[in-house]
């Protein structure tokens, strides 16, 4: 039996053990019973699905929940996510992006509406109690977000909870004119435990050691988290004339300068919004001590790009890798087992290390 118990009291509480990170069991567990159970950010839906009556098949996350996906924007306008997968004999229905009038599967010719409801199969016509609801494709739980798409295949948890939280901060901004550009994303390769990268941008508190040019554009004294049920929001202030959002009367942050909010889902999302734009980070596990961490840019003011809190993305990943990959290494020791919580700057990684010790145990 794997259990784990953080202390709510961040004072007396340790962190996660090293078994956490290094035990491929617990891998397996956290598996199911957190990735399986919480939401997933799969693409936006302007770039996935433009057009009306298209579809695109998609994974819920490749390569540790590879659940085959399709999702469909019908002619209503609404988008959907159903099963790629055909109900006679689980061959996959859509491999390449597409505008369909009907889903047929290319093996047996079974047919289906783009909303996944069966309409009809071949040599089927003796079949008793046929067809059943099982034959219509499986539907799961999907929210649009600004045109932002998030999947769930068994949703411990109301996600309107987390947007509620979003909007209160961001939701003065025109999200749905934010363009993705494909030229400033791209995918890292990081060497070690997916939960190490999340537990390194949960806090603030190494900025001044480890960003050196981050650190002239925000506060490290004013910078502060906000813990919310399954998310938190870490707020940087701006430094000096460093660039700043301009937020409207009856804002919560109305009459300060905020360079950045970093904004974190549970467990693996990290949406970072800037006087630019956004920029999403997908942490992705491809092993117990190998992740890809996707950072994926929506522009909306290019003229900010360079400037201030959101300038050198690149870079600053760079220095997140090199201190990760060193911790990667170090919980190897024998002579390590688990750390403390600074009460006032790991307020946030204490909160993410309550919910993986809850969701798993």
């Amino acid at each position: 039996m794997h259990q784990f118990y953080i202390d709510p009291d961040i004072r007396k509480a340790t962190t996660l053990p090293t078994s956490f990170y290094t035990d491929p069991k617990v891998f397996e567990l956290v598996k199911e019973k957190v990735f399986a159970t919480t939401w997933q950010w799969v693409g936006d839906a302007q770039t996935l699905i433009p057009l009306e009556g298209s579809v695109a098949p998609s994974s819920f996350l490749e390569p540790l929940i590879p659940e085959p996906i399709l999702l469909v924007r019908e002619a209503t306008e609404q988008v959907q996510c159903v099963s790629n997968v055909c109900t006679h004999r689980g061959n996959i229905l859509v491999h390449h992006p597409a505008k369909v009038k009907q889903l047929v599967c290319t093996y047996h010719g079974r047919r289906f509406e783009r909303n996944g409801r069966f309409l009809s199969m071949p040599e089927f016509e003796t079949a008793a109690d046929f067809p059943r609801p099982c034959d219509d494709l499986h539907r799961y739980n999907l929210v649009n977000w600004a045109q932002h798409l998030f999947v769930s295949l068994a949703p411990a948890y109301d996600f309107s909870e987390v947007l509620s939280d979003l909007n209160q901060r961001v939701g003065f901004l025109p999200l749905e004119q934010f363009r993705y550009d494909p030229l400033r994303s791209r995918d890292y390769m990081v060497n070690c435990h997916w939960a190490l990268y999340c537990d390194n941008y949960l806090e603030g508190f190494h900025i001044p050691f480890v960003h050196q040019g981050l650190n002239t554009a925000i506060d490290f004294e004013t910078y502060t988290t906000l813990l919310y049920q399954y998310a938190n929001l870490q707020i940087g202030y701006a430094k000096g004339d460093s660039e700043s959002f301009d937020l409207p009367k009856g804002h919560p942050d109305y009459g300060k300068e905020v360079a950045a909010y970093y904004y974190w889902i549970f467990p693996n999302m990290m949406f970072n919004f800037y006087p630019w734009g956004l920029s999403i980070n997908i942490v992705r596990p491809l092993s117990i001590h190998k992740t890809k961490v996707s950072f994926l840019t929506y522009v909306w003011d290019e003229t900010k790009i360079e400037t201030g809190a959101g300038a050198a993305l690149d870079k600053v990943e760079r220095e997140d890798e090199f201190v990760v990959e060193a911790v990667q290494k170090g919980i190897q020791s024998r002579q390590y087992s688990t750390g403390r919580f600074s009460p006032t700057r790991e307020q946030g990684v204490h909160h993410f290390h309550r919910l993986l010790a809850s969701f798993v145990g």
